[in-house]
């Protein structure tokens, strides 16, 4: 036999023999796996352990799901919460800033124009405060101010009786201030109408959560 036969048979040999190597070691590790600790049908033990929880939680919210009641549904005794918005009566408030306060209230509560009968009344108290955090040490004139506004507000029914809901919005902008005047008046105004808009959506979704509440 030929030196290249020879070795062309020991090289299939070794094939032969390097397969059924192969096919023992596997069947010894299958068999300890099996002697041994179960093997998993998963390949990573910590997606076995977070299965189980997702599959709770996927649970416990389908069950809540049932519990949550949307802020503008459907009202028990008919109706909805838009409708009883549309239905409040803003009362002038005094002041600058209260008359920003009313205008945003009224277009927040009823924005389609329309008419509806008053079923509530909405009476509000504001109270503002300017500070004046930065001060040039050069001028001795502030750089920036601050437009505090408190609005306690309370909805009663037309027809009176106790209050539906009451409670204290606040809010806070800051503005910059320069030495030109007019200028430091127009942003003290720009302050006080984004001041309104921020109550008058403060004011308007505890509304709506007690009308919610109410059912």
């Amino acid at each position: 036999m030929s030196l290249a036969k020879w070795r062309l048979l020991d090289h299939d040999d070794f094939g032969l023999q390097q397969s059924k190597i192969m096919n023992v070691i596997d069947s010894k590790s299958s068999e300890r796996d099996a002697a041994g600790k179960p093997v998993s049908a998963f390949p990573h033990p910590a997606l076995g352990r977070a299965l189980p929880r997702s599959c709770a939680a996927l649970l416990l919210a389908f069950a809540l799901s049932g519990c949550i009641r949307p802020l503008y549904g459907q009202l028990s005794e008919g109706g909805d919460v838009a409708s009883e918005l549309q239905a409040i009566a803003v009362d002038p408030i005094p002041n600058r800033v209260g008359h920003y306060l009313g205008n945003e209230l009224i277009f927040s509560l009823n924005g389609t124009g329309s008419h509806v009968p008053a079923k509530y009344r909405l009476t509000v108290v504001v109270s503002e405060s300017v500070q004046a955090p930065l001060i040039d040490t050069v001028s001795g004139y502030p750089t920036a101010a601050n437009v505090m506004v408190n609005a306690d507000y309370k909805l009663v029914p037309v027809q009176g009786g106790e209050p539906i809901t009451k409670g204290l919005a606040t809010a806070l902008v800051s503005y910059d201030r320069t030495s030109q005047r007019f200028a430091d008046i127009r942003a003290a105004r720009d302050a006080e109408i984004r001041n309104a808009k921020t109550l008058a959506d403060q004011i308007r979704t505890n509304i709506a959560a007690a009308f919610a509440a109410k059912g």
